[in-house]
């Protein structure tokens, strides 16, 4: 849990900064990507973690303009990538101007339980994650250069002057 603006803002700012750079590298090609028909596309997981932001905290008392909706899936990449930044400072923007250090200890209803608005922030952020872990395995499939978030990728290794463990 979140005891503070600052602390939250501070973790957030490396989470989206890292979520954008995946966005960045999808192609409108790579949003049809599946796993199998059963399962969301790419592009479906791409445009649920821009519109999370929103339907995560839409039980706070948070006002700011981002999707809240996460279908339809958008057929350009680069509007998902342009909308997750926009979503992501508007998100920014109000925690800043409408919360306290005293408001991350309210509580509101989510998925029926009461949970500190710090808690719902830090599940946020691991709901943010858990996505991007699984965009990139579909984003290796599609083809597509994945970056390094917690350290490089494998096509990153050389730009450390280090050799990439063993396949």
């Amino acid at each position: 849990m979140f005891q503070t603006v600052e602390d939250f803002l501070q973790s957030w700012s490396f989470e989206a900064a890292a979520t954008h750079k995946l966005l960045n590298q999808l192609t409108d090609e790579s949003l049809n990507q599946v796993i199998t028909a059963d399962n969301w596309t790419l592009g479906r997981i791409a445009w649920h973690t821009v519109a999370a932001i929103r339907i995560i905290t839409s039980n706070t008392n948070l006002s700011f303009e981002a999707p809240a909706q996460d279908f339809p899936v958008p057929t350009s990449a680069q509007l998902i990538a342009d909308r997750y930044l926009q979503a992501s400072q508007a998100f920014v923007d109000a925690i800043q101007t409408q919360w306290t250090d005293e408001t991350m200890k309210e509580k509101i209803e989510f998925i029926g339980q009461q949970m500190p608005n710090g808690s719902l922030l830090l599940f946020l952020l691991q709901h943010q994650s858990h996505h991007r872990g699984q965009m990139t395995v579909l984003m290796r499939q599609a083809g597509l250069t994945v970056p390094g978030i917690y350290g490089p990728a494998k096509e990153e290794w050389a730009q450390y002057g280090l050799e990439a463990p063993q396949m």
